[in-house]
């Protein structure tokens, strides 16, 4: 079963006003509503036409933040030979880490660690796979929580953007490539959420897969922990400018692709 959306319209609204230093105070004044309505939307209580002024104002795609807040949309369900999803629990949430392999050379790499790899592991012995790498997003606890196990366990060596380097793994600059059997994985730096995040672009299966880590979530974004603004450049120039129907493998949340961002996502202005 695909995981529930990582992120509600409240995730996104609290994002959005932290990222551009919003307060409730100010978005009341922009948008000419009574703060008591903008304090409660961004509690939860849904208000279609405050969430539509406000969206407007802090950048937001109003038409997707509204679908998003009414249930309109998810993404459907994405299966794809030689990717595989696990989702561990971390603390109060679920993380996602991604196991990727060419079938004709039976060598796989794996995306984070998750929090439990013990999945991962399974899958490896029981589809006789090799794991010749293991590719880091980013070096936040709950993605990086069983990199030693995993790479002990393996042999595989783990692979960190040189801009957020961390003990065992070695480091290296955005735009390196890597060759998986007959498949080709390219590093791009989406950087905002963190700041060495990276996302990983697989070539040579049916689909072009991206394992974007926390730069982008079905429906929203990780949020600009570093950056809000460099986040969303990011994410639109290095994300969105992939094909349509590139699978997108996001740190928390369900498997979506380009395509699907560019019409639902609220972070997304076309």
């Amino acid at each position: 079963m695909s995981p529930a959306l990582e992120d509600g319209f409240t995730n996104v609204l609290v994002k959005a006003m932290c990222g551009l230093w919003v307060t409730d105070v100010m978005l009341a004044e922009r948008t000419g509503f009574e703060l008591e309505r903008i304090v409660a939307l961004r509690g939860g209580r849904w208000d279609r036409m405050v969430a539509r002024a406000a969206a407007v104002e802090l950048g937001l795609n109003a038409d997707a933040l509204c679908l998003l807040a009414e249930g309109g949309v998810v993404p459907g369900s994405i299966s794809l030979d030689g990717l595989e999803m696990y989702s561990t629990p971390f603390e109060d949430m679920w993380v996602n880490n991604f196991l990727v392999w060419d079938a004709r050379s039976g060598e796989a790499a794996a995306f984070d660690s998750g929090a439990d790899c013990s999945p991962l592991l399974a899958a490896l012995e029981r589809r006789s796979l090799s794991l010749k790498a293991v590719f880091l997003t980013h070096t936040h606890g709950d993605h990086v929580f069983e990199m030693d196990r995993l790479c002990s366990k393996t042999g595989a060596v783990a692979f960190v953007n040189a801009l957020e380097p961390i003990s065992g793994a070695l480091t290296f600059e955005a735009g390196e490539e890597w060759a998986l059997g007959s498949l080709r994985i390219v590093s791009r730096l989406t950087a905002g959420h963190s700041r060495g995040g990276t996302t990983f672009v697989v070539q040579g299966l049916e689909r072009p897969v991206a394992v974007v880590g926390d730069a982008l979530f079905a429906g929203s974004m990780g949020g600009g922990m570093v950056s809000h603004s460099e986040a969303l450049r990011t994410n639109r120039q290095e994300i969105f400018s992939l094909p349509g129907e590139t699978v997108l493998c996001p740190g928390h949340g369900p498997l979506t692709t380009v395509a699907w961002e560019k019409d639902w996502n609220p972070f997304y202005l076309p």
